[in-house]
């Protein structure tokens, strides 16, 4: 099953439909397989007196409540419609993380069949247990959480009616930019061996090459961050790919779910031909007459590979030569 390569627009459209629109085409245009916003009520998500994160406060007005950041961010429902209609056009899946429940209902009215769940939702009890009454393909972050916080979430998203086989957890690391040193992607293989169930890794390092490793280890999921500009004010933009980096992404990835292969050790089909080229043969190093017998002295191992194969030596050595061979001909 190729790996499922979601390009996360997040809040990156600043507020406006038109980026959001451009997000979309670039995400169309680089192979992901989704693109993904982020579904909100404000009023819902943050208090009045949340503080930002101290990544949030470098990135945009250290003097802004996290609340009216939100504001600035919140997509409507009419927006959302739109968004899903112009990802139908492109050919591309319409994701979006939800943060509260009305959000959670409002992605259900609109037909989605995949719901992500960011990771500071993974304690939200209700949240969780609303989540998984819908029965839908889950893919769960745990950026922040330990193991006992994952099969918390698990438990419950299960009791709530979610089949296991639908749920994927993601391997993330809530700092924007991740430091490289906190990746720790071998994270993402015991939360595979823990619960014996399909990962995926969610990414906020700066780069591409955590992702691919990623998908080396068995991640069936990627998610990055990707913007129209770095440069932009927001939150995010400074730790996501562009539009260049987002492509290069997408085709590193494809080419190492090739490369991975089926695990059958054996000659490839590119490769056969150069099997006589590279490999060798048993040939006379000097004149050989008809009735001589083989010995060490009078045989050696030479290219091409066309011959008797060397690994058979031992069983030439003494027998009689049934013809004249002059130096380097194969035996």
């Amino acid at each position: 099953m190729s790996v499922f390569i979601i390009a996360e627009a997040g809040i990156n459209h600043n507020g406006s439909l038109d980026k959001a629109y451009q997000l979309i085409d670039i995400a169309a245009d680089a192979g992901a397989d989704a693109v993904k916003f982020q579904t909100f009520k404000s009023e819902s998500l943050a208090s009045k007196n949340a503080q930002k994160a101290n990544y949030q406060k470098k990135t945009t007005n250290s003097s802004e409540s996290q609340l009216n950041m939100l504001k600035r961010l919140e997509l409507d429902n009419i927006a959302h419609k739109k968004l899903l209609n112009y990802c139908i056009k492109k050919n591309i899946e319409f994701l979006s993380s939800p943060f509260d429940i009305d959000s959670i209902d409002l992605l259900s009215d609109l037909g989605l069949n995949i719901f992500k769940i960011p990771s500071g939702e993974i304690t939200n009890l209700i949240y969780l247990r609303h989540i998984g009454s819908l029965g839908k393909q889950i893919i769960l972050s745990t950026g922040m959480s330990n193991m006992q916080e994952i099969s918390d979430a698990l438990e419950v998203l299960i009791s709530a009616g979610t089949l296991k086989n639908d749920i994927t957890i993601l391997h993330a690391n809530t700092m924007y930019p991740t430091p490289m040193e906190d990746v720790n992607l071998r994270a993402m293989q015991s939360i595979k061996n823990t619960f014996s169930i399909k990962v995926g890794y969610s990414d906020h390092t700066e780069g591409i090459e955590v992702d691919v490793a990623a998908v080396a280890m068995g991640a069936t999921v990627i998610e990055k961050h990707f913007t129209l500009d770095k440069n932009l004010d927001g939150p995010d933009h400074c730790a996501s790919l562009d539009s260049r980096e987002l492509k290069a992404m997408v085709n590193s990835i494809r080419n190492i779910e090739l490369a991975l292969g089926n695990g059958i050790k054996k000659p490839s089909r590119s490769e056969k031909p150069n099997i006589s080229i590279s490999r060798k043969s048993i040939v006379a190093s000097r004149a050989i007459k008809k009735g001589d017998l083989l010995t060490n002295e009078n045989l050696t191992i030479k290219r091409p590979g066309t011959g008797i194969n060397p690994m058979k030596w031992d069983s030439m050595i003494g027998k009689v030569a049934k013809r004249d061979y002059q130096i380097d001909d194969l035996l």
